[in-house]
C-alpha cells in the first residue's frame, strides 16, 4: 500500500515504514505528525484519486528530528570588474517516519 501526500507545496510518494525529509514542521505534538492533504491511496488491488483530496483518508508519521539539507552555493562573478561574491545556503528539513496510511475508501 502506498499514498501521495502533499504538504510544504510538495507532492511525497510514501509507504509504510518510509523515511522522509518534508519541509520543517511547527505542530509536532508528542512526536507524531498526521499529513491529512492525502491525493492518491493505492492499495495492490483498488485505487482512490482524490479531487484533490481523499476525504476520511490520513497519514500517520513520527517526528525524528529536524535536519539540515545539502549545502547550494551561489557564485557571483562579473569578469575584468574584479567582482565575486560566494554565497552558501542549508536548507532546514524535518525528518519523518511513515508509521501508518489510514484509508477510509471515500472520494
Amino acid at each position: 500500500m502506498y499514498a501521495i501526500i502533499q504538504t510544504g507545496g510538495k507532492q511525497y510518494r510514501v509507504t509504510k515504514d518510509d523515511i522522509i525529509d518534508v519541509e520543517l514542521l511547527s505542530d509536532t505534538k508528542d512526536g507524531t505528525v498526521e499529513f491529512s492533504n492525502v491525493l492518491f491511496v493505492h492499495d495492490g488491488k483498488k485505487a482512490l484519486v482524490g479531487t484533490p483530496n481523499i476525504n476520511g483518508s490520513l497519514v500517520k508519521g513520527e517526528f525524528i528530528g529536524d535536519v539540515k539539507g545539502p549545502k547550494v552555493i551561489a557564485y557571483k562573478y562579473k569578469r575584468r570588474k574584479s567582482f565575486h561574491k560566494k554565497i552558501g545556503h542549508r536548507q532546514k528539513y524535518s525528518r519523518v517516519k511513515i508509521v501508518e496510511i489510514v484509508s477510509k475508501g471515500e472520494n
